[in-house]
């Protein structure tokens, strides 16, 4: 597909590490915003859908395209095998089913899966083929599109999966169903499941390391979904992608990721200066094999100083983040944040500034630019006034005088001399007191 803006857009880079399925609602969006060939965009989803068991949908996809009311013939055969597959798995697995959702069968269930195993074997003839069906009609189902019952499946088959391999198959199973029901109560659940794959695979003592690269590399992306979805994940994102291990990943794999944590940072207001100095470090380092508007803004404002070129990058971020399918919803806290960022880091440079010159460097006129510091004066309790006569911002207005400050400090040089003449003199008393 050929875009017809640039813009930064980075689904090309952020599909290789995705689940076919997880790239549907990023094609979904880019097909809403015209950033591409209408037809383009149809012909791609169609190549995925091929590969999935959505063939009603891939059918739609195709009349569509073509303009036509019928579809091949091996488009007729494809839905006809789903259907013949869907049968033959569901009567595969309907014994254990039938335990499954039996809440007294449930309740003697522990933590030892060998023993649920032995249990559903003893009492209902239950083995490995039906548990093994359970998992085969889960991936089915997922494929369907049935999430809501495939993220249900397989989390039943975790309680009864004694291969830890195919027990973190099944939870990133999981997780991706969670992330594409997009309920509330499934965001909560995918969040905990982000982190029980990051415990797994942080505990791989004996993997190779370039496939726990890998799995790093797609947890990372994955949880784009998650964590920008969820009230706590700007938070999340800055300690799992600025974690050493995963921010080894992204230099190493997956630079383009360095724009999600830049924009977590700049409207995470609590976390913001324990980690900008680490964010911009690895900013600098992998400029030279990814950069863009967001992270060239952190780099004009703490680098260079360069405020000038960061007024011009925030611009450029608006038409960046509007066309990010991840990050569209915090544009404007976004540009809220990083016009702060220009204002107290030119102010910690300049005693007095000139609102109009401050109004070219926010990208606002002179009204909106006094309105906005008299607001921030107020809220951020900043140790600033402005001189609407001057039409300046002046800085450190309530600090104490050069004069103050020396009475102050002679006062404090009194009191001191003080305690260290009774330190002296008290013990010396007291050897001759009688």
């Amino acid at each position: 597909m050929a875009a017809q803006t640039p813009n930064y857009e980075l689904s090309g880079k952020l599909v290789q590490y995705l689940d076919l399925h997880l790239t549907l609602p990023i094609m979904e969006y880019l097909q809403e915003r015209g950033l591409y060939n209408e037809d383009d965009i149809l012909r791609a989803k169609l190549a995925l859908l091929e590969k999935t068991n959505m063939v009603d949908f891939a059918m739609d996809i195709y009349k569509g395209l073509n303009g036509v009311e019928d579809v091949p013939r091996e488009m007729k055969d494809r839905r006809t095998q789903v259907v013949s597959r869907l049968r033959q798995l569901q009567a595969d697995v309907d014994p254990i089913i039938k335990c499954l959702q039996n809440r007294h069968v449930v309740e003697k269930f522990r933590q030892d899966k060998s023993f649920n195993l032995q249990f559903l074997q003893e009492e209902f003839q239950i083995g490995a083929e039906h548990v093994e069906a359970l998992y085969q009609y889960a991936r089915f189902q997922f494929n369907c599109g049935n999430y809501s019952l495939a993220a249900e499946l397989l989390q039943s088959y975790r309680t009864l999966c004694t291969n830890s391999e195919r027990n973190m198959s099944a939870l990133w199973g999981k997780l991706a169903a969670e992330i594409l029901m997009h309920e509330a109560v499934n965001i909560q659940e995918a969040r905990e499941d982000v982190f029980k794959l990051k415990e797994a695979i942080d505990n791989q003592t004996f993997a190779a390391p370039l496939a726990q690269l890998q799995q790093r590399c797609w947890l990372l992306h994955w949880s784009l979904y998650v964590f920008w979805n969820h009230e706590n994940g700007r938070n999340d994102i800055i300690d799992l992608y600025l974690s050493p291990a995963y921010t080894s990943a992204i230099q190493i794999n997956a630079p383009h990721l360095l724009r999600y944590v830049a924009v977590a940072v700049v409207i995470n207001k609590k976390k913001q200066r324990s980690v900008l100095k680490e964010l911009i470090r690895a900013i600098q380092q992998e400029s030279y094999e990814y950069s863009d508007p967001v992270t060239q803004f952190l780099e004009c404002v703490f680098v260079h100083y360069d405020f000038d070129g960061a007024q011009q990058k925030l611009k450029e971020c608006e038409a960046v983040l509007d066309n990010d399918f991840f990050l569209a919803a915090y544009k404007d806290e976004f540009i809220e944040n990083a016009r702060l960022f220009i204002f107290e880091t030119y102010c910690r440079i300049h005693q007095s500034i000139s609102i109009s010159l401050l109004a070219e460097r926010l990208g606002m006129d002179q009204e909106q630019a006094e309105k906005w510091i008299a607001n921030l004066i107020l809220n951020a309790k900043l140790n600033a006034k402005i001189d609407s006569k001057s039409g300046t911002v002046v800085m450190g207005t309530q600090s104490q005088s050069a004069h103050e400050q020396l009475i102050e400090k002679a006062k404090m040089l009194s009191v001191r001399t003080y305690v260290l003449a009774n330190t002296v003199v008290g013990p010396t008393s007291k050897v001759a007191a009688p």
